[in-house]
């Protein structure tokens, strides 16, 4: 008898790999694998070793899946630049601090998760539309409370509303609820009172009181409260078909009125509006305080550095506004948003993992794209189809070609402002060494800038080529668009004709020299003015622009004081409707900031009102297309191209929505 032990000694070589993988690894194969097999026989007094070679079935070692797990899932940090201007609601008229304003206050009515033309309730359970249009009832929630612990009613929410309007300022977005509330073409409260007093509080308050007590009356009879109902209704002057649109911005946001009070703002009393009206985005009482119903409180800003907003741990919310939708507290515990003007170090914070979401120019996507593992391609609303890229263990994730709602154009000043002296202007004469103020009334010099224009570099250069030139003030895929409607080409043997023209001759006699400014770390404008200024140089080197940067608050503020010969801005819907294309153009907020004159304004203004009124989408078309003729033959501006949209965020980011009309919604988001 004997007895035997088989030893197996098999030795599998396994390559690694650092890169982590979004997915499970695949099930491993087995392989046939031939072996040495060492075989030890003991027998009666001897042992006997015998090797032999095998062919035996392994299975390798699986490869691990890296699962990318985020070091902190409480927190969300987005790299991106530029700055908050006002926490105002009733002022602030930027994009970057709308979507925080969105997630600290609460709207009576939501966005449908990522439609952009649905709405759901919010604060309002519900409405009802009566007298064909024209009037608005909306039941107002009840055990909604405010940050500071106030509970909302019906009184909060008319005081929000006719505050905002009281206030009024044409640099504010006010003008989107006067118009529905009082007819076509009255952008600011003091319109009622005396059109010549717009944005002068001083004459404003000079005004007869018993003019400025009707003038309050009708905006509170505009806007009336039902406590014992529970609802506010809307009293318009005309149907409005994009109110509720309107009121579900930023600008619509309720706020506690007590607590507006005590912080300084209007006390609710007709007989003293007059002295809260005209105020500015610094010098608002609620420029730097928050108390919201919303599921993000106010932590703190920092001019300039970062942004942070914390859970509201007893949002109301306690199921989806919206199907899908998030509820209860914040699942990301703290927002915070850094403002880093310079790529470089957006970039190295995205390599490093410190940001959970960045904003990328154009012209550097080529450096993200490779970290990317995943890419989702825009289908519809909410639909997306993603799918691994090449490098499937990258840590990005991102989304494409989704359709925005916004667009940079080029803005001629017609009468700059030099009041105590402008650098922008040069030495302020047409001799060589800088420009008129009036330098831009001249059409022929207008339509030269547009012929000097080269879209196609813009578009690759500063959009990688994801852009389409967009023709006339309305924006694509609106009612009233043109395809194959009057537009500018890139010339410069016209640019050339167009400048020997203006001013008689002088300014090919002369050449010209002024600035123009764009707002630090957009790469996007500067670009633009890269490519005037170096048009320009090659039809003539007399014709001198000379590039700078402006931290943005100090860009926005010459904007608005109408100091920048021309400003390069961006226009992000407020509503989805050509009115909201042709009436901040061509008669509202960048028509004033350009100076635009009288004739033209009130030319545009008869349009832009016949537009907004019309019963059916064929004729408003029609009147459009009117207003694209005018466009064109006036170049009060450069129209330049519309882009989709690219968002990358790491691939721990999840439940992410995109609608073009609620910013960056973190309420929805989630980490993993």
């Amino acid at each position: 008898m004997f007895s035997k032990k088989w030893y197996v000694l098999l030795a599998v070589l396994v390559v690694g790999s650092t890169l982590l993988s979004a997915c499970a690894a695949p099930a491993p194969t087995a392989e046939m694998v031939e072996v040495e097999v060492t075989r030890v026989v003991e027998k009666e007094g001897e042992t006997v070793v015998e090797v032999e070679q095998v062919v035996v079935t392994a299975t390798p070692e699986p490869e691990q899946a890296v699962e990318f797990k985020a070091p902190d899932p409480d927190t969300f940090v987005w790299v991106t630049f530029g700055d908050v201007d006002t926490l105002d609601p009733a002022w602030n008229y930027e994009a970057f601090g709308d979507g925080f304003l969105e997630d600290m206050y609460d709207q009576l009515v939501e966005y449908k998760g990522a439609d952009a033309t649905q709405f759901v309730p919010e604060l309002a359970t519900s409405w009802e539309i009566l007298d064909e249009g024209k009037t608005y009832v909306f039941t107002i929630r009840e055990g909604v409370k405010f940050h500071e612990g106030q509970d909302l009613t019906p009184e909060d929410v008319a005081y929000s509303f006719q505050r905002g309007l009281l206030q009024g300022g044409g640099w504010s977005p006010q003008w989107l609820y006067t118009e529905a509330f009082f007819g076509n073409g009255v952008y600011d409260i003091a319109e009622l009172v005396n059109a010549d007093c717009a944005d002068d509080p001083e004459c404003l308050q000079a005004e007869d009181p018993a003019a400025l007590m009707a003038a309050c009356e009708r905006v509170q009879d505009a806007i009336v409260a039902d406590e014992e109902a529970g609802t506010v209704t809307f009293y318009l002057d005309q149907a409005w078909g994009p109110l509720l649109a309107t009121i579900a911005g930023s600008w619509g946001s309720v706020i506690d009125k007590d607590w507006a009070i005590e912080h300084g703002t209007w006390d609710g009393d007709c007989a003293t509006w007059q002295n809260y009206y005209g105020v500015t985005s610094e010098s608002t009482p609620l420029r730097e305080v928050v108390n919201g119903t919303g599921p993000y409180k106010f932590d703190h800003w920092t001019p300039g550095e970062e942004f942070v907003m914390v859970a509201n741990e007893d949002y109301w919310a306690t199921e989806p506004v919206w199907p899908d939708g998030p509820s209860g507290p914040p699942r990301l515990k703290r927002v915070v948003t850094m403002m880093v003007d310079e790529w470089g170090t957006r970039f190295a914070m995205t390599q490093a993992g410190d940001a959970d979401l960045v904003t990328v120019p154009r012209e550097n996507v080529s450096q993200v794209d490779p970290m990317v593992g995943e890419w989702c391609d825009y289908i519809d609303v909410g639909e997306w189809d993603c799918h691994p890229t090449e490098n499937p263990d990258g840590p990005m994730r991102l989304y494409y070609g989704y359709p925005l709602t916004s667009r940079t154009d080029a803005f001629f000043t017609f009468n700059i402002n030099v009041e105590g002296g402008n650098p922008y202007v040069g030495s302020g004469e047409l001799d060589g060494n800088g420009i008129p103020p009036n330098f831009f009334s001249d059409v022929h010099v207008r339509k030269a800038f547009n012929y000097c224009f080269d879209w196609e570099a813009y578009i690759q250069d500063a959009l990688v080529g994801e852009a389409v030139q967009n023709y006339g003030p309305i924006n694509a895929g609106l009612v009233g668009y043109q395809p194959d409607g009057p537009h500018y080409s890139y010339d410069l043997d016209k640019c050339a004709e167009e400048l020997e023209l203006a001013w008689d001759g002088a300014v090919a006699e002369n050449g010209f020299r002024f600035q123009i400014a764009y707002n630090t770390g957009n790469v996007t404008r500067q670009t633009i003015s890269e490519i005037l200024q170096n048009n320009l140089a090659a039809v003539d080197p007399r014709y001198t622009i000379e590039i700078i940067g402006l931290p943005w608050p100090s860009f926005l503020a010459a904007i608005r004081a109408s100091r920048l010969p021309i400003f390069v801005s961006g226009w992000g819907e407020d509503i989805h409707d050509p009115h909201n294309w042709v009436q901040p153009f061509m008669v509202g907020t960048y028509a004033a900031r350009q100076v635009m004159p009288d004739d033209m304004r009130n030319e545009f203004l008869e349009l832009v009102s016949a537009g907004v009124g019309a019963p059916t989408p064929e004729e408003r078309a029609e009147i459009y297309h009117q207003i694209n003729q005018l466009d064109y033959d006036y170049a009060p501006a450069i129209r330049l191209a519309v882009p989709t949209g690219r968002r990358y965020m790491q691939r721990w980011v999840s439940d992410h929505i995109e609608n073009p009309m609620m910013r960056v919604p973190f309420y929805a988001y989630d980490k993993e």
